[in-house]
């Protein structure tokens, strides 16, 4: 039984001492269930948290599943007498069950706390227990030499500290205008005669300040600045103004 709950120290009525003689008292049948106010119990667990200022969760989790089967043990016992060939067990048999899994419950825990002490005593190490395999207990020096040549094995250990290859990023080019830089550009073509060519607005740019106006094109036509128009596929982009547009449809 865990630290915390076995240290429970009660005061009832009809017991004072240790949770964990209690319990056992209960399951010899020496203290009279009906008699214990298991709330008094819960309340006394409580307090003893308030005062470390702590909650263990798994401490915690014991104490609800004790407290939970001795409230089911106690609800059995206090069924009127008619009512007793409902249940699915009887008192005395309830009793052992709840010892059953009691005991059960604390191989587990012993169980558990052997193997985090291996666990802590081999912490980064883990090793094999095992004999090794009579086929590997005859080894051939030789045998060893042919599958595991020294040659071959620094040429892999000066591969992992050989520096890898510099990565060339010459092919990766820095953008040096924005957005807001090719929408000035493009009001500035529009406001001199009311309409440009894509190819003017780009004329002598590179690659990424071709992708940047068509951008900012866009940007332009969402805000109803600008449309375009192509007569032909792949042909000359028209890029006129609202104000060039209408007056171009009022001559006609």
């Amino acid at each position: 039984m865990s630290t915390l709950v076995a240290e429970l120290e009660l005061d009832l009525e009809v017991f004072t001492g240790p949770f964990d003689l209690l319990l056992t008292l209960v399951l010899k049948e020496e203290v009279d269930l009906l008699e214990v106010e298991l709330a008094d119990v819960v309340l006394s667990y409580i307090d003893v948290l308030e005062s470390r200022g702590e909650l263990d969760l798994e401490v915690a989790t014991e104490f609800l599943v004790l407290i939970a089967a001795l409230l089911e043990l106690k609800s059995r016992l206090m069924l009127p007498r008619e009512d007793e060939e409902l249940l699915d067990f009887e008192p005395d048999v309830a009793a052992e069950e709840l010892l059953q899994r009691m005991l059960e419950a604390k191989r587990y825990r012993s169980a558990a706390s052997h193997l985090i002490e291996k666990l802590l005593g081999q912490d980064g190490v883990r090793f094999r227990s095992a004999p090794l395999p009579a086929a590997l207990r005859r080894t051939d020096v030789h045998d060893l030499d042919a599958v595991y040549k020294p040659a071959r094995l620094g040429r892999a250990i000066g591969g992992l500290l050989a520096l890898p290859p510099k990565v060339d990023i010459r092919h990766l080019t820095i953008p040096r205008v924005s957005v807001a830089d090719r929408l000035s550009h493009l009001r500035r073509l529009l406001r001199s005669a009311g309409r440009t060519t894509f190819e003017e607005a780009v004329a002598g740019a590179d690659r990424v300040t071709v992708c940047v106006t068509l951008f900012a094109l866009l940007e332009l036509y969402k805000q109803g600045e600008a449309t375009w128009q192509q007569e032909e596929p792949f042909g000359e982009i028209e890029i006129v103004s609202p104000g060039a547009a209408a007056a171009s449809a009022a001559a006609a």
